[in-house]
């Protein structure tokens, strides 16, 4: 199906996104180096192993879908509120895409605020509540990409679903090339299946979850972990806190809209 002049230019912005890195990034990959040297000369394997599980816990609720904490409503009904008349999540697909940029923008600005003060109020804590931080800024970007996706008409339902969710988490944790292009290859997959009507099975979904996810989320949580170090710092430790969960949830509203948006335009281009 042909693409609208609107459509087009999201195509061009998402290949600019794929290909480049922000100024932001940039200074503070930078920023990080002494970081991340500090971090894999000092803190304890065992550490690592926590925050991993607490990323692995997230995704786990893929397989159960009660312990969800996105309701389809939610976004049926800020569709809704923007005068888009459907009767199922599915239906967004059918929705020009730039209707559907304004439903997800109004999810993306409200997580991230919440994953804020999350960040500060952990900070004031240090240590002592920085590994309870964790756990509640992954829960808080596992909702923001089930919300972001499903404004474009994909509820990620189901464990299959597992490889998507992990490569937007690891484009929002590393921002490297590597990660988008593979992200966007495994939507390339999702896309040919929803376009055929087909079950959707994700190149990496063989296996158990954490088999399906290798050595991914271990990297997420050194590459978090290492930016909220500065938390445990007495005082700038809310500042800190505040600003990384701000800079990882808008990395993350970032990367699932332009992969959502990959996924909707390359589904339609299928038809």
């Amino acid at each position: 199906m042909r693409l609208s002049d609107y459509e087009r230019k999201a195509q061009r912005e998402i290949e600019r996104w794929e290909r480049g890195e922000s100024l932001f990034g940039q200074a503070l990959g930078f920023a990080m180096k002494p970081v991340d040297w500090a971090f894999d000369k000092f803190v304890p394997d065992s550490v690592v192993d926590s925050l991993t599980d607490a990323l692995t816990q997230a995704l786990s609720s893929l397989n159960d879908a009660s312990a969800w904490t996105m309701a389809p409503d939610d976004v049926l009904s800020a569709a809704r509120d923007l005068e888009i008349d459907v009767d199922s999540v599915e239906d967004l697909r059918d929705v020009p895409l730039d209707e559907l940029d304004a439903v997800a923008k109004r999810f993306t600005s409200q997580n991230t605020i919440l994953s804020m003060l999350s960040g500060g109020g952990a900070g004031l804590g240090g240590a002592l509540l920085l590994a309870a931080d964790i756990p509640v800024l992954f829960t808080v970007n596992f909702r923001l990409i089930q919300q972001v996706a499903a404004s474009y008409g994909f509820p990620l339902h189901g464990p299959e679903y597992s490889p998507l969710v992990v490569s937007i988490f690891n484009v929002a944790a590393s921002g490297s090339r590597e990660a988008k292009s593979d992200a966007l290859r495994e939507l390339s997959v999702a896309a040919a299946a929803f376009a055929h009507g087909s079950g959707y099975k994700g190149r990496k979904a063989q296996g158990t979850l954490r088999e399906q996810m290798g050595h991914v989320p271990r990297e997420i949580a050194k590459n978090l972990g290492a930016a909220k170090l500065g938390q445990m710092i007495p005082i700038a430790g809310a500042a800190v806190g505040a600003g990384v969960n701000y800079w990882f949830t808008d990395q993350t509203a970032q990367a699932a809209m332009m992969l959502s948006r990959a996924l909707y335009l390359e589904r339609k281009e299928r038809l």
